[in-house]
């Protein structure tokens, strides 16, 4: 169980709850971090297309776009916006749907033993500083709640789902978060 924090959520700035999710297998150790892009349509970032999507309320008839993905049931545990407001959708002791199908070092199902962190973005749009400042203090946050997800297990979708994922893509500067996390001034 997360500490300080009631049944696995933490103080994030919103808590809306996915219906998407399910129990992590009998003594599972959280030890990976995922990190994800999503935008909804994409390379926009206007209105709460998102949250719509990880709660199944997700309109096809909005954009054309939406018609390819509303049937899809998918959440994440976080979820950090332009502005670097955190929402979290899932409780940490709980089993995210937001990686698929997907291998980490000859370990399937990464949702099994991960936490995702989506970031609002594209591939190819630079991530802002508050998204940065964030993902840095959340990660942190996580890394001293479970001590098993080090520098070398956080890791974009596009290394657990290769030739299937790309996110968070080349915009994001993984030299520069991950010296940040290690305390460094990146």
């Amino acid at each position: 169980m997360i500490r300080g924090a009631e049944n696995g959520w933490i103080d994030a700035d919103r808590r809306i709850e996915s219906p998407n999710y399910d129990c992590r297998p009998d003594d599972t150790e959280i030890s990976l971090l995922v990190i994800h892009n999503i935008s909804l349509p994409p390379n926009e970032f206007e209105g709460n297309y998102v949250d719509h999507f990880f709660t199944n309320r997700l309109n096809p008839s909005r954009h054309p776009y939406f018609e390819e993905i509303a049937h899809l049931k998918v959440s994440t545990h976080f979820y950090i916006d332009r502005r670097g407001i955190i929402t979290q959708y899932v409780s940490v002791n709980l089993r995210a749907w937001h990686a698929g199908e997907s291998l980490f070092e000859n370990r399937p199902r990464c949702n099994d033993f991960s936490i995702g962190i989506e970031l609002q973005g594209a591939d190819h749009i630079t991530y802002t500083e508050a998204q940065y400042s964030r993902l840095v203090s959340l990660t942190q946050q996580l890394q001293s709640i479970f001590p098993l997800i080090t520098a070398d297990r956080i890791v974009g979708h596009s290394d657990i789902s290769p030739g299937r994922k790309t996110d968070p893509g080349s915009s994001f500067d993984w030299k520069r978060y991950l010296t940040l996390v290690e305390g460094g001034d990146g």
